[in-house]
């Protein structure tokens, strides 16, 4: 057997090729000749290579344009806001970027919280008002023009851009890795859910926040992920896994400095309106919704739900439907779940055999968030877009997933459109079974994480790269001296081997 190595797999540094080091990507690029041989290409040289224009790098941007794009017309025909006959649930078109610019009472010139309660963290609801007051203006001077279709127009833009700029951010972060960016471009839930909602905003905010940390800007960092979780929670979490790395390698000033600057960006965007009593009370609304809100379409426990109601007593009530008959306590299961999820994933980063990267754990937290959730909103899976870029780069398992994200897309609509006429378009087994799909796919994206967590040889982005490129002063650092007495403690308390048992000849 050759023990040679082959570039871009066993050699950190040399420029990744996915048809060499992706085994799903290989297998497919033997239907136009197999993998890209050596002498293919000048692009990958350090010195005289052959300049051309279609780079790694551009091919992945122009593919998120391209993608943006379909998704645009995809969404076109609810863009007029003429949504009779169910059409945006026939259609797949429905979004709330317009059905909320008049429910938040945009369309009147209503400022968000001081006029109208707002059902998101602030930077969403100044973000909204940022684009959507100025529509009202206009559109007051020339009634002619079509306000919600100009607000939904407005925000693709500026949404699609945060959607190109964190493939930027994605393709700076893997230099060598260029076409990792790909399945953030390519992804199918990127086609289907980029302007549901206003995602993309935290999405943008937090891959800079990430890229700042990257660069060794703890306080830059700290601003930006601040901004990112004042658009969309999620973002905070990310500040969990660095502090848990900065701990393993006593990079500890780092962190807090990070973390600081992040409280003191969330306190900053929020007491504006927390404060004034013109205000508080529409501040307020995200927090009192989040806290009734009962079990949601797609979660772990509407499946939970939907069984109770197949097994067991119908007249008696299962462990799931009483959970949502009493909110606090699903609330208070929920963030118990979460906690010990993220127990065990810090306690996997300080004892793993070799320090996870910044990325491997951030996508653990966030998928774990949303698994124990009681609330997995369709576009909810733009979040781990950019993380599974950054913690496993592989297509195999990154498609399947994206496969039960389409199916779970499709049987939503049927859903909505049934809950909408009353006649169902499909048993709710079928969608029961989608969001069972989804969340097992999560899961074993998760699992496939933790193994190579642990077995790091099995790490594509180690095979280019000596450490962690995302992690900044983490990068490249020794472990703490704690963890090395720890270690060298454990080795002297374990009992040595039995010996051997002679056996008669």
């Amino acid at each position: 057997m050759s023990t040679q190595s082959t570039p871009g797999i066993d050699e950190p540094g040399v420029p990744d090729h996915p048809s060499r080091s992706d085994g799903f990507v290989r297998g497919l690029s033997g239907l136009i000749g197999g993998p890209l041989g050596d002498h293919a290409t000048a692009r990958d040289r350090q010195s005289g290579a052959e300049r051309r224009f279609w780079t790694a790098v551009r091919i992945v941007l122009a593919l998120t344009c391209l993608t943006l794009a379909l998704h645009w017309v995809q969404k076109s025909p609810c863009q007029d806001g003429a949504w009779v006959d169910n059409k945006q649930y026939t259609r797949f078109c429905y979004t709330d970027v317009l059905a909320l610019y008049y429910a938040e009472r945009l369309h009147e010139g209503a400022v968000p919280y001081r006029d109208h309660p707002v059902e998101y963290p602030v930077l969403t609801g100044y973000f909204m008002g940022a684009l959507g007051l100025p529509v009202h203006a206009v559109g007051e001077g020339n009634p002619q023009i079509n306000q919600g279709q100009w607000f939904y127009n407005l925000n693709v833009l500026v949404l699609g851009a945060l959607a190109v700029a964190t493939v930027a951010v994605l393709l700076s972060l893997r230099r060598r890795r260029p076409w990792d960016a790909a399945l953030f471009a390519l992804a199918p839930a990127l086609l289907i859910t980029a302007t549901v909602n206003w995602d993309l905003l935290a999405i943008g905010l937090g891959a800079f926040g990430l890229l700042a940390w990257a660069r060794s800007r703890p306080v830059l960092a700290g601003i930006l992920l601040g901004l990112a979780g004042a658009a969309k929670m999620w973002p905070l979490f990310i500040l969990g896994p660095i502090l848990v790395l900065a701990f393993r390698t006593a990079r500890l000033r780092a962190a807090f400095t990070a973390i600081g600057a992040a409280v003191v960006t969330v306190l900053a965007v929020n007491l504006p309106v927390a404060i004034p009593e013109a205000t508080r009370d529409g501040w307020k609304r995200f927090f009192e919704l989040n806290t009734e809100r009962p079990i949601d379409w797609g979660t772990l426990w509407y499946i939970g739900r939907y069984l109770d109601g197949k097994v067991g007593d119908p007249a008696s009530m299962g462990p799931f439907q009483w959970l949502d008959a009493n909110i606090p306590v699903l609330n208070n299961l929920s963030y118990v779940l979460f906690g010990l999820a993220c127990l065990g994933i810090g306690a996997l980063g300080l004892l793993a055999p070799r320090r996870p990267r910044l990325g491997q754990l951030a996508f653990l937290v966030v998928a774990a968030f949303l698994i124990f959730s009681k609330v997995w909103s369709q576009q909810f899976v733009l979040w781990l877009l950019p993380l599974v870029v950054l913690a496993r780069p592989k297509w195999g398992a990154f498609l399947v997933w994206q496969a039960a994200e389409v199916c779970y897309f499709v049987a939503f609509y049927g859903q909505l459109l049934g809950a909408s006429t009353g006649r169902p378009v499909f048993p709710e087994g079928v969608f029961v079974l989608a969001a069972s799909l989804r969340l097992t796919t999560v899961v074993v994206l998760c699992v496939l994480v933790i193994r190579e967590i642990l077995h790091p040889e099995r790490d594509a982005v180690r095979s280019t790269y000596p450490d962690d490129p995302d992690g900044g002063v983490i990068d490249g650092a020794p472990d703490a001296p704690w963890l090395d007495r720890w270690r060298s403690r454990r080795t002297t308390t374990d009992p040595a081997p039995a010996p051997p048992v002679p056996t008669a000849t």
